[in-house]
């Protein structure tokens, strides 16, 4: 059995004519096979032209609602049989989907014999007189892998999509999810009709220093035991380079020192922040000297850390 023609066009069976032209519009021009060349696609223009011409004509559509796919066997003045006597069943013959509407321009092998005015349909979309003018290529999308320092500092960039090679300007600061378009890259048009544009995404590749949070950068910090406990001034890494954090005295892992303006560029508006996140380290093979310093240390001190939580 054939798909249901409301299901074919996507709208509902109270779908009004206007819906029902808008959708038939809408895939006529998805899959036509001027447009589309992908395989399967003059089988799918086939069931919309088909779905659209049954029920763009009101004494059709009554049919088809009434008779499902035998509407084809049943004609125009069924009713008026009916309730003659005739019943279902004394409808003889075949007038085929057609009827008497007249039609303008037929669609050939692309529509099994069904008809359709492609000058009222289409003129706006294929450019005047019902004949198929230029066809604007389709928008493409593909991924731009980019390291956090190359989000942050921008610049120029070769990329190879396919066979074919590019050159793409990065503004600085670019986030995750961002598209770059590169106008006029995209599919080829038919006819005069012009390209697609080609859009970048861009996805900003895990870093093993950095985390990202919109345009804030968390950096880990690591410490030793006693920079974190009495202080100290340190050197952090940033994606733009180094920068000096000062780590104030009895600091405990996690705490988050903020360097203001450090995070990602934007060039509409305020810079994000750089968090320092602080990592207390310890020597994984003291010396005996510091592993003697660190036993006076647990003898004198008191501090129990599970207590002061």
């Amino acid at each position: 059995m054939a798909r249901d023609y409301y299901e074919a066009l996507g709208v509902s069976r109270d779908a009004t004519p206007d819906q029902i032209q808008q959708a038939f519009r809408s895939l006529a021009r998805k899959y036509h096979p001027d447009v589309n060349k992908d395989p399967g696609a003059e089988d799918r223009f086939k069931e919309i032209n088909e779905a659209y011409h049954a029920l763009s004509d009101p004494a059709t559509r009554k049919r088809y609602d009434r008779f499902g796919d035998d509407y084809r066997h049943v004609p125009d003045d069924w009713e008026e049989q009916a309730r003659a006597g005739a019943g279902v069943g004394g409808f003889g013959g075949s007038r085929g989907a057609q009827g008497g509407r007249r039609t303008r321009y037929s669609t050939g092998g692309f529509g099994g014999g069904a008809s359709v005015n492609f000058e009222d349909l289409f003129g706006d979309i294929f450019g005047g007189s019902g004949g198929f003018g230029p066809v604007p290529g389709a928008d493409q999308e593909a991924q731009l892998d980019l390291t956090v320092e190359e989000a942050y500092r921008g610049g120029r960039r070769q990329l190879s999509i396919g066979d074919r090679t590019y050159t793409v300007n990065i503004p600085a600061g670019v986030v995750d999810g961002q598209r770059i378009r590169l106008s006029g890259e995209g599919g080829r048009g038919s006819g005069d009709g012009t390209p697609g544009d080609l859009y970048l995404v861009v996805h900003i590749m895990p870093h093993k220093h950095f985390r990202l949070d919109g345009r804030n950068v968390i950096a880990d910090l690591p410490v030793s035991p006693w920079e974190a406990a009495l202080g100290a001034t340190v050197a952090v890494r940033t994606p733009g380079g180094e920068a000096k954090v000062k780590v104030p005295a009895g600091s405990s892992t996690g705490r988050r020192l903020r360097l203001r303006g450090e995070g990602m560029p934007n060039p509409k508006g305020e810079p994000g922040d750089l968090y320092a996140e602080i990592k207390i380290v310890v020597p994984a093979q003291p010396t005996a000297r510091e592993r003697e310093l660190f036993e006076q240390l647990a003898t004198e001190s008191t501090f129990d850390p599970r207590r002061s939580r």
